[in-house]
């Protein structure tokens, strides 16, 4: 039975190849873009673009609705989001606050939104995707604070909403798409395509009984965490 999706951040890299899996199952697909145009291919297989700058309010709850009156509410929410401003300890406050603040304030409000429904409904599925720096001791503090944020909030909303039998997930990609592999134990950077499978089990109905759950996909990057 097809589902109504929303992605965000699905013009390109995680979040496209999430599209993508999500219209293969036959799903009604929605994906918000904000720094450029959608991406063609999506629009061209059914995907419904939706300009969104998920650090304001007002677009959010635009998103929200543009999508309900396209494919009904939202069943199936993945939050891909994410800015980094690298400079360590020289980065000024401001940065700092954006790098920290506005994936997991964003997030919680994209959250909010789609819980709405998924309440009334009893039924819904959301996966958050911070990076596995966040679980390193990288030279990127501000990051790895918001991406380990990120996961704790997960976790946090899974026990929160799991009465009503909505899950909530997390999926940690480590390096992808044009990354450095040399601190991978494989020994190999992942795809995207990679991160969007453990994307596609959490929403099945084989993973109905999982929530709170971090899985990590990251060629081993992340193991004893």
């Amino acid at each position: 039975m097809s589902r109504s999706v929303l992605i965000t951040g699905g013009n390109h890299g995680i979040g496209h190849a999430a599209a993508c899996a999500f219209l293969r199952r036959g799903d009604h697909v929605a994906f918000t873009h904000y720094t450029e145009s959608a991406s063609f291919d999506l629009v061209h297989d059914g995907a419904l673009p939706v300009y969104c700058d998920i650090t304001d309010p007002e677009q959010v709850e635009s998103a929200f609705k543009e999508v309900e009156a396209d494919q009904g509410p939202v069943e199936v929410l993945v939050i891909n989001a994410g800015i980094t401003r690298d400079n360590p300890l020289r980065t000024p406050e401001q940065d700092f606050d954006a790098v920290l603040g506005a994936p997991l304030t964003a997030s919680y409000r994209l959250a909010r939104r789609a819980a709405r429904d998924m309440l009334k409904a009893k039924r819904g599925r959301i996966i958050l995707v911070p990076s596995a720096i966040g679980l390193k001791d990288a030279a990127q503090p501000d990051y790895a604070a918001s991406m380990a944020g990120l996961a704790d909030f997960g976790r946090s909303l899974a026990r929160e909403i799991g009465h009503s039998t909505v899950t909530v997930s997390i999926v940690t990609p480590g390096p992808t798409g044009t990354a450095m592999a040399g601190d991978v134990p494989l020994g190999q950077i992942g795809t995207p395509e990679e991160i969007a499978s453990a994307i596609a089990i959490l929403v099945g109905e084989e993973a109905a009984f999982d929530t709170g759950v971090r899985v990590p996909v990251g060629g081993g990057i992340s193991m004893g965490h």
